[in-house]
Formats: C-alpha cells, sequence, structure tokens
C-alpha cells in the first residue's frame, strides 16, 4: 500500500475482510476513508469501525449511492476500500458502477483496497475492470479492455440467438496471476482456524398438482390462462423465469385478471415444510422471488427479526428473512441453527457467497445448509450448474430440464 497505493484481500468469506482493511488503513494514519459496500452490509461494517474505534473518519457509502460523494468530499479521501469488489468486473464493456469507483479514486488520488471472497467467479477477465479503476493497475498501459484482451484472452465465437458474438472467458490465468501477485493477498477459512465445513442437504417437496400442471401446459404452449390472469413465455428467457418461479409456487402475471395482481402466489407448500421440518429452530430463510417473501412473512408472522443484530441477539424462535441477491454479501447470520433456501438463483456467485453467510470463526455447532427443491422441478439442475462455478444460463436450460 506504501510504494503502489493498491491491495487486493482475496480473503474468503468470514475471515475478517473488513476488520483487517480497517486496521490498514490504520496503519497508515489515513484521516479519511471511504468504504463502498453493498447496502445490507452497512450496519456490520459500522459496528466493526465503531467497535475498533480507529482514528480516522470514515464515510460508509452503498454502491447505489456514490452520486452522492460530492467533489469536497473527494478531496478529503485518502483510502477508497472497495467491498465485494468483483462486482466491479464486468465485461467487455465497463459497467456503470465502474465508472463511478473510477471517478472517486483517480479524482481523489486516493490509495484502494479491493475486498472480495470471489475475485474471479466466473473469469480471470473479470480482473481488469476492477483493477483499472485505479492507476496503480498492473495494465494501466492498456486503455481498454478490448487492447488488454488481445495479450491476456483467447477469443473464441460463440451463436447466440442466430448471431455470431465474441466470447472473452477465456483468459490466461497464469499470466494474469503473475501480474496480480505483487499486491494481492490470500487468505483461506483453513488459515483462518475455521472449525466446522458447511454441510449442504437437499430436502425434496411434493408441489400441489397444479403446479405440475401450470409446468407442462407452459412447456407446451408457451402460454398459460390461470384464475390471476395471463402468463406468457414467447421466448426461452421468459419461459425459463416463469418455470422458475412456478416451481416454488409463485409467478408474475402478464395480464392480469384484477390490475392489481402482478406477483401471483398459488402454491405454499415449501412454507407449510419449512415450519413444520425446523419447528423449534433458529433459522435464517433466503428467497429468490418477492411473491415468496409475502409467503413466508405470513407463516412466520410474529416472529421474523428487523435486522440481523436483532436476529442474532434474539431467542430460539427468532427467524430472518432475505432475498438472496442482497443478502449474500455482509450479513453476519452466525446464530442461526441452520440457513434454509427456499429458491436458488442463477449465479453462481449467489450460491458460494449465501451459503457462507452463517459461518463464523469460532462456531462448533454444525453449519448446514438446507436447500428446499420441488420433485422433478428446475432447482436441482440450477443446484448442479452453481455449484461447479458456472451461472445456470440459457444453453444450461436448454440442455437439461427443457429436455426432461
Amino acid at each position: 500500500m506504501r510504494t503502489s497505493g493498491l491491495l487486493y484481500l482475496a480473503m474468503q468469506v468470514r475471515t475478517g475482510k473488513t476488520l483487517t482493511a480497517l486496521s490498514i488503513a490504520q496503519a497508515l494514519d489515513a484521516r479519511m476513508v471511504l468504504f463502498i459496500t453493498r447496502l445490507k452490509a452497512m450496519p456490520s461494517i459500522q459496528e466493526d469501525y465503531e467497535r475498533m474505534a480507529p482514528a480516522f473518519e470514515m464515510q460508509l457509502v452503498n454502491y447505489e449511492s456514490l452520486h452522492k460523494v460530492s467533489d469536497v468530499d473527494m478531496e478529503r479521501i485518502e483510502i477508497v476500500i472497495c467491498d465485494e469488489a468483483h462486482g466491479l468486473g464486468a465485461f467487455p464493456e465497463p459497467s456503470e458502477r465502474h465508472r463511478m469507483v473510477k471517478r472517486i479514486v483517480q479524482r481523489s488520488w486516493a490509495k484502494v483496497i479491493f475486498l472480495s471472497g470471489t475475485p474471479t467467479p466466473e473469469s480471470y477477465s473479470q480482473m481488469y475492470h476492477q483493477l483499472n479503476v485505479s492507476k496503480a493497475s498492473p495494465w494501466v498501459d492498456y486503455p481498454t479492455f478490448y487492447a488488454w484482451a488481445k495479450d491476456y484472452v483467447t477469443v473464441r465465437k460463440r451463436h447466440i440467438y442466430n448471431r455470431e458474438i465474441n466470447d472473452y472467458s477465456d483468459a490466461d490465468e497464469d499470466a494474469i496471476r503473475e501480474d496480480i501477485k505483487p499486491f494481492f493477498l490470500t487468505f483461506t477459512q483453513e488459515e483462518a482456524g475455521f472449525y466446522v465445513p458447511i454441510e449442504e442437504q437437499v430436502l425434496f417437496v411434493q408441489m400441489e398438482w397444479k403446479t405440475y400442471t401450470s409446468i407442462q401446459r407452459l412447456k407446451r404452449d408457451r402460454v398459460l390462462e390461470t384464475s390471476h390472469g395471463t402468463i406468457m413465455a414467447d421466448t426461452e428467457v421468459k419461459l425459463l423465469n416463469k418455470l422458475h418461479q412456478i416451481c416454488s409456487g409463485t409467478v408474475i402475471v402478464d395480464v392480469p385478471v384484477d390490475v392489481k395482481v402482478v406477483q401471483a402466489a398459488f402454491d405454499h407448500t415449501k412454507a407449510r415444510f419449512i415450519c413444520s421440518h425446523f419447528q423449534g429452530k433458529k433459522i435464517a430463510i433466503f428467497y429468490k422471488f418477492t411473491a415468496e417473501k409475502h409467503i413466508l412473512e405470513m407463516y412466520f408472522a410474529g416472529r421474523i427479526a428487523a435486522d440481523t443484530n436483532e436476529f442474532n441477539a434474539g431467542g430460539p424462535d427468532m427467524v430472518y428473512i432475505s432475498q438472496v441477491q442482497s443478502g449474500r454479501e455482509g450479513l453476519n447470520l452466525s446464530s442461526a441453527d441452520c440457513l434454509v433456501m427456499y429458491n436458488i438463483d442463477f449465479s453462481a456467485v449467489s450460491y458460494w457467497q449465501a451459503r457462507a453467510r452463517i459461518q463464523v470463526k469460532d462456531r462448533v455447532k454444525p453449519a448446514i445448509v438446507y436447500w428446499i427443491f420441488a420433485k422433478c422441478g428446475i432447482e436441482e439442475y440450477i443446484y448442479e450448474c452453481v455449484k461447479k462455478k458456472q451461472d445456470f444460463t440459457i444453453n444450461h436450460f436448454r440442455k437439461t430440464y427443457l429436455t426432461k
């Protein structure tokens, strides 16, 4: 950090990235630190900061609010900490998040600490735009991703919907690792002394007959008339999303009978099963779709914690509920007896990060993640895909569930 102003803490989830970064800022005698993270992670980071009580001032902001960082603020910032930095790594074109962070870093001339337990969840090509926010990037001489890709990526042709596109995901991992080695620090849970590894169990439930009937009709006709209105799946993408929803008992209605009905919740099997199977346990539940949240709120009324602090301090019948994409990063659910996944996301990042929310270094009781899947549903195919660190795509959908 002193020589180049760039550091990447590629530390596995729950191994103390936040406190490590704050301690580094303290050791560097920083006066003003900008900490950028996800919205749901902000309370725990603020708690770590207050408990540590460092000498520096910290401005804590979520990625969606970066526009609130003023020019006056930027003149004072000395260190920028980018939590979940892999979110800056979209390619081949940079994301708006990347542009916002780069503007702040380069206008303030700040040093940068990147934090991520999964720096390259899909491809090493994701490293370019992450590091490109800093002028200390080892690839500063490459003005664009495309220029960098000529030396670091084997570009392949792919056909999607009869269109030929360039696939930039096949990056030269050895060359990239060599370039980033001087400022790249890794730390595993084993090295941190974690006692209890995560265990996973898949539990299958028999959904109601109308759920399976709806699935078959939608696959056959690509349109489904229901008492809530019309569900349309005239493209493979729409079909994938609709079937994913229906397998867990909800669906977004395209042409509702009642104008107010947009999301229909018609099968509560999973919620009833969770209530029964995990009775007497303190559980955290991750859902995928908003209508699933409404079902859970109905079945667990009076037991749901407002935030993780209340949950972790609460009694043995407390329940915490979160959408998987917003809750997969930064949440501490270590007091939970187990983590229950009502549904599964298509993203491999969501899989690896969400399951780690119940881990903590000194945990001694089993860290079990339960996946609740519909028998003969799409979830098990998504699960097998994301476990291999691959996102579940239309190609996977065609080759697996669509052909069964």
